[in-house]
């Protein structure tokens, strides 16, 4: 012994798993190949006294995405392993889609050996070049000395701060060389302390909500990143302040169409609103900019962020607070307690401004004759989605109609493909959930939270083999597609615009099927009747199941025709883009 500790001879694979259970996650997400070979055999000898699961990929966007799915919804750190060469250019959607969802994903990428680097080839001598723009932190381990310190650079990269991708190169056969480590306890992570609001921008903030007629919360990912969840619910409930939350922000307030609202489906009352208090949520397309006509142009905006960054960026901002969400929210519950606060506005308003909406939706796809209409299959799961689940949302069409139909009901129980928008992301990050939902069930002793995608027949086709995987590592999840035969959206607007349609249909594929060739149950359904027990069994199932949903291959049309229907909207962005390049004073 010395005075530094016990001298180690460990390879780099043993090092690389020490380093990683650092943080937590006992989950990792990897396409199979000789590439983490070594690291794969320490994790698995040392699995007595550290469980990993390994769930195996099919294709490395998903293999990311389903590391991705299970960040989302366990807030750890999620792990992903690829090969470099061929590897890395299909995992570039997946790099994109958790990028932009602030999402902590480390990607493990194994990289050319510096010996085989050609001098003159057609591209860039290093592979990371590829990465680098779409990331927070991309490098390249130098040695096997220096395994540990690059591991946990990219683990604290990716979760510091706002979330993001870390993508961490591992030079071939430096996970196979040994070196003498010095066994010694290990230091504590750096956490910093999240800032708070300074007590000016606290009165500041107060003064608005005190002289405020329509007040309106918007809550999004940093809301939830933050754990803001139970500050946020005594805020609404005390003061009776509506909230409507997109992203990772729904569930933060249970949607109850009374206080808590999903933005898809609310946002039509926003513009009533004339002091919205923005917590963690960016401005961005889906939120009309922040500008009108989504909002009044009249409203005052308080902006709470922990990315300074942000504040402002699309919009002026009438009083914009670096802070950490929770902290925000807590400290003016506070402030407004001590100034004996009482709102004396009912947020019925809402309610008022969505009642055209809610009856529309209420007066469509009823009925147990002709084809299957989405919002059947919307309220087929409705009945049975338990509090505690996890939704997860794919396709185009299908998704604007569940936004109708699905209320979100619990922290982390939502995730979709926004912001970037990659049609088939939904299917592994189902898988990540699921696995994420796994891992929390065995070290708790509690049911799992149940997984439900919800997809569309041709954002099904992307990812499908996933279910692969899934099935051998014991997930449960529950996959409904609505199989309309085609490409809706592009079909419906080709039919608006055109008066016909090109290119667009897919047929009313047996996707079940296919699941079933991956060990999934599967059943095909024709009739409205028989979605409900199909539901059932589903839930009861202890494999995945999917479940192909004959739906009507002409309801999109209405989507194009009737604002009522569109919780997804678009077709204010021309005045509001307008409204953000014109100068002010034009």
């Amino acid at each position: 012994m010395t005075a530094q500790g016990n001298r180690n001879t460990l390879i780099g694979g043993e090092i690389i798993n020490r380093a990683l259970q650092r943080y937590g996650a006992q989950t990792c997400f990897v396409l199979a190949g000789t590439a983490h070979a070594h690291l794969l055999w320490a994790m698995e000898k040392d699995r007595a006294r550290y469980p990993w699961t390994i769930v195996s990929g099919r294709h490395e966007s998903a293999t990311v995405s389903e590391a991705d799915g299970y960040a989302r919804a366990s807030g750890k750190l999620g792990i992903a392993m690829i090969n470099a060469e061929q590897g890395l250019p299909n995992a570039m959607t997946g790099i994109c889609t958790a990028q932009a969802a602030c999402v902590p994903v480390l990607v493990l990428t194994t990289l050319s050996a510096p010996s085989q680097l050609e001098s003159r080839n057609e591209g860039s001598n290093d592979a990371l070049d590829m990465v680098k723009p779409f990331v927070k932190w991309a490098r390249t381990v130098p040695n096997v000395e220096r395994l540990e310190e690059y591991v946990h650079a990219g683990a604290i990269s990716a979760l510091s701060g706002r979330p993001g991708v870390a993508v961490l190169g591992i030079p071939y056969g430096l996970a196979a060389q040994a070196a003498e480590m010095i066994d010694r306890p290990p230091m504590p992570l750096t956490e910093p302390l999240n800032p708070a609001p300074s007590d000016e921008a606290l009165e500041r903030a107060a003064d608005l909500i005190a002289n405020t007629k329509r007040p309106l919360i918007l809550v999004g990912t940093g809301a939830a990143l933050s754990g803001a969840g139970p500050a946020l619910r005594k805020l609404a409930t005390t003061y009776r302040f509506p909230v409507m939350a997109n992203a990772l922000g729904r569930g933060l307030v249970p949607e109850d169409l009374k206080l808590g609202f999903g933005w898809p489906l609310a946002q039509i009352a926003a513009k009533h609103a004339d002091v919205v208090l923005c917590l963690g949520m960016r401005l961005t397309r889906r939120m009309g900019f922040g500008l009108a006509p989504r909002f009044s142009p009249d409203a005052k905006f308080i902006q709470v962020d922990v990315h300074a960054e942000e504040l402002g960026r699309s919009r002026p901002i009438d009083l914009a607070i670096v802070s950490d969400v929770r902290l925000a929210v807590e400290k003016l519950d506070a402030a407004l307690a001590a100034r004996a606060f009482t709102n004396t506005v009912d947020p019925a308003w809402i309610n008022a401004a969505l009642a055209p909406r809610l009856s529309r939706i209420t007066d469509l796809g009823v009925g147990d004759a002709g084809p299957i209409h989405p919002y059947r299959i919307g309220r087929e799961l409705a009945k049975r989605l338990p509090a505690d689940a996890i939704y997860v949302g794919d396709g185009a069409d299908i998704q604007n109609w569940m936004h109708g139909i699905i209320r979100i009901q619990s922290e982390r129980g939502f995730m979709d493909h926004y912001p970037l928008g990659s049609m088939g992301v939904g299917t592994p990050l189902a898988v990540g959930a699921a696995a994420a939902m796994k891992e929390e069930a065995l070290a708790t002793g509690r049911p799992a939270r149940p997984v439900v995608l919800v997809t569309g027949d041709g954002a099904f086709g992307f990812y499908a083999s996933e279910f692969n995987g899934a099935v051998n590592a014991g997930l449960k999840l529950i996959c409904i597609i609505s199989n309309d035969g085609g490409w809706g959206t592009e079909k419906h607007g080709q039919i608006k615009t055109l008066g016909t349609h090109i290119n667009c249909e897919l047929g009313h594929c047996d996707y079940h099927l296919v699941g079933q060739g991956y060990g999934t149950a599967g059943e095909r359904i024709e009739m409205q009747t028989e979605i409900g027990p199909a539901l059932d069994r589903a839930f009861a199932s202890a494999v995945p199941v999917v479940l192909n949903v004959i739906t009507d291959p002409m309801a999109g049309l209405l989507r194009k025709e009737d604002p009522r229907v569109q919780c997804i909207a678009v077709q204010d962005l021309v005045s509001s883009l307008k409204t953000h390049y014109t100068p002010r004073d034009a």
